[in-house]
């Protein structure tokens, strides 16, 4: 773990848990939240982002793998299509500690595009509605490469 950010790796029985959760979450109402732009990613190249500083943008990348869709119908298919050989890890969020703990997952578009994925699923709310938060939706700056999913096959 680096003093910047806390990381660990689930087991895989944790990890096809925290998936089934987000499935039924979002087949049951969940909301989904998603951050278009932050300021800080004005400066920046539009289709890449740094994952290691938490810097994104993730518009960018919804309207280029879908373009004539709703951004929220298209997160919502592409989450479920999440499975535990996408994980790549689990991430602590040092800014706002009290929050539950971020899973970051990769997925490739087109045979080529790596996209990184960062989300967080929350109970907010008297009445315990679930939202998802999308943090990360966006092309990877630097390519995967297979150690960074533990559960990958092949």
């Amino acid at each position: 773990m680096s003093d910047e950010i806390k990381t660990r790796i689930e087991s895989e029985l944790e990890v096809k848990a925290y998936i089934d959760n987000l499935k039924y979450a979002l087949n049951n109402g969940a909301n989904i939240d998603f951050q278009v732009r932050r300021l800080i990613d004005k400066n920046r190249d539009e289709k890449y982002t740094n994952q290691y500083t938490n810097q994104y943008t993730n518009q960018y990348t919804i309207d280029t793998l879908f373009p004539d869709e709703n951004p929220v119908e298209a997160l919502k298919r592409e989450l479920l299509t999440l499975s535990v050989e996408n994980y790549m890890r689990t991430v602590k969020d040092l800014r706002f500690t009290k929050r539950s703990e971020m899973r970051e997952f990769g997925k490739v578009y087109n045979e080529k595009d790596d996209v990184y994925i960062k989300i967080r699923v929350e109970l907010l709310g008297a009445y315990g509605n679930m939202t998802t938060f999308i943090m990360s939706f966006h092309f990877a700056e630097k390519a995967f490469f297979p150690e960074m999913f533990p559960y990958r096959k092949n």
